[in-house]
């Protein structure tokens, strides 16, 4: 595993969205996707709130590989699975970051959402 520069892991990890863009098999990259990105940790998290059907959650997998901005930072990353001992800290970086939004970030906290949490890696 990789870490993140510090000044990185905090730009990211308060920016409120981040543009997430996956590597096709041919290595281009898809079209940017606007999420939203927590913390736990000194790791970096996304998730579908459609699961592992959700569409740009199903580009991750062709490569594992991927580009992530925001926050004045632009990075290549890889796509982990995270462990479900993983889940509980992330989901309570989701209550603290968008706890302000209750009635969608309840979408990020079911079952079908945690079995797509990815763990972003710098590479």
């Amino acid at each position: 595993m990789t870490d993140w520069h510090g000044s990185d892991l905090e730009k990211i990890a308060t920016a409120e969205e981040l543009d997430l863009a996956s590597e096709r098999s041919n290595g281009t990259l898809r079209d940017p996707v606007t999420m939203w990105v927590v913390r736990s940790g000194d790791r970096l998290y996304v998730r579908s709130v459609k699961g592992t059907g959700g569409p740009w959650y199903r580009g991750t997998q062709s490569r594992h590989q991927g580009r992530v901005e925001t926050g004045g930072v632009r990075r290549d990353v890889t796509f982990h699975g995270a462990d479900p001992d993983e889940y509980p800290g992330v989901d309570a970086a989701y209550r603290r970051k968008y706890g302000h939004y209750p009635s969608i970030v309840e979408h990020v906290l079911t079952e079908r959402a945690r079995t797509s949490t990815l763990r972003l890696e710098p590479r």
